[in-house]
């Protein structure tokens, strides 16, 4: 695969044109209308719910930890929870997509293979975030015993920021492109 900076995660606005084939015949609007909408897309809707949820629960307990509302070892227990199950959930997310499901939908859909490539290069920078997030989280969890918590908390809600951003691009485009290939082809 060629890596173009336009299609790259941190750059990239959106699907390029070429690939919102499916996505600009089936719009976001109809898409819990539709009678294929149950079971894997709901599914997998939900789980994209789930991951921005959490990002949203860490940045609200680090804001409210360096804003002095939250107490500093509280806010290390939920953000070590938020925070280990939100990362091991997004590895497994896209192990799960990366070995299962984007193989057959490359298959039913050659047409959206670019498509596919740069979801596939996301996961692989996402992979980078992922672990530096983690670094970062650690580090708050070693200082908050300490009551040296402030600069590493407002380091990680830079990144937490950084993070959402490039979760939400990525999160989007995978919608916009795997939602109408399920919904067309009724996947389960």
């Amino acid at each position: 695969m060629t890596e173009n900076t336009d299609i790259a995660l941190e750059q990239r606005k959106g699907l390029p044109d070429a690939l919102r084939v499916l996505a600009d015949s089936m719009p976001r609007a109809t898409w819990e209308s539709h009678p294929k909408f149950d079971g894997l897309t709901r599914f997998w809707m939900e789980r994209h719910l789930m991951f921005r949820e959490l990002l949203g629960r860490l940045q609200a307990g680090t804001e409210g930890f360096l804003s002095g509302e939250a107490e500093a070892m509280a806010y290390g227990r939920e953000t070590q929870r938020y925070a280990a199950f939100l990362l091991n959930q997004l590895h497994e997310h896209h192990h799960i997509e990366d070995h299962h499901y984007f193989p057959q939908m490359r298959l039913i859909e050659p047409r959206l293979e670019r498509g596919f490539e740069i979801l596939d290069a996301d996961h692989h920078a996402l992979d980078g975030h992922i672990h530096d997030l983690a670094r970062g989280t650690e580090a708050v969890l070693r200082a908050l015993p300490e009551g040296k918590g402030q600069d590493p908390a407002g380091a990680l809600r830079a990144q937490l920021a950084g993070f959402s951003a490039f979760l939400d691009r990525h999160l989007e485009d995978e919608e916009d492109l795997i939602v109408p290939v399920i919904l067309k082809h009724g996947l389960g």
